[in-house]
């Protein structure tokens, strides 16, 4: 945790916290901070600074806070993401989050197991969960907007064309395609399959729709490192 994510319900006044539940453990266990120190923190959705201890037990953790600096800027990204297998998502989930996406869309395809839209993982609680630790990762305070799409077809067809509008549509996908573009300075909508890749009708969709495939080279990669490798190459 590098940075301490405050919410609304934390302030007991304009400049005053206290916080309990999992972070106070941190706090405790891992800062092993004691009353006096400063931690640095952030409100969800706002501004980030400094906090300092000014009361520490086994129950809660008080702090007084000044907040005087903004979160970093997200990337110019819509990330399209054929839902990963459940243990994969909790990390994708704060990949996303830690690397300044601001939507991800979890998209459906042949090859996405239906078990998959079953996971508990998908609840509300659990993606704001791992979102919130990528957050704290990054030290960022807006979390990114999780968009699911269970029907690969109306979503293709139907929304997808306005959500490439105005941007660079690329296709993460293996193969003889061009290489990904790097370090642009424009938005981009990026798609990246599940493992074993996209099936050339998704392909054929996706391009229909304004996106264009690109490859990493000869490696295939798993889903987690493709969407690492990708964002860092385009931004």
């Amino acid at each position: 945790m590098n940075l301490l994510l405050l919410e609304a319900a934390d302030f007991v006044a304009a400049d005053r916290v206290v916080v309990r539940d999992r972070r106070l453990t941190h706090i405790q266990e891992v800062h092993r901070a004691e009353a006096g120190e400063s931690l640095r923190v952030g409100l969800l959705g706002g501004g980030m600074g400094v906090g300092r201890l000014v009361r520490l037990d086994q129950a809660e953790a008080e702090l007084t806070v000044e907040l005087t600096q903004a979160p970093p800027a997200k990337l110019p990204i819509t990330l399209l993401l054929a839902l990963p297998r459940p243990k994969m998502l909790r990390r994708v989930l704060q990949t996303a989050a830690s690397m300044g996406v601001p939507r991800l869309v979890l998209l459906n395809s042949y090859r996405v197991e239906k078990s998959f839209w079953q996971t508990p993982f998908l609840e509300p609680h659990a993606v704001r969960e791992q979102l919130l630790l990528g957050l704290e990762q990054a030290r960022d305070t807006v979390l990114p907007e999780v968009i699911l799409e269970k029907r690969f077809k109306p979503f293709v067809e139907d929304r997808l064309p306005q959500l490439v509008k105005g941007t660079r549509g690329l296709i993460g996908h293996p193969g003889d395609y061009p290489a990904c573009p790097r370090a642009l300075d424009e938005p981009v909508t990026l798609a990246i399959g599940p493992e074993g890749g996209w099936i050339p009708y998704e392909i054929e969709k996706l391009t229909a729709a304004g996106l264009q495939p690109v490859q990493l080279g000869e490696r295939i990669l798993r889903v987690e490192t493709a969407v690492s490798a990708l964002l860092a190459r385009l931004f």
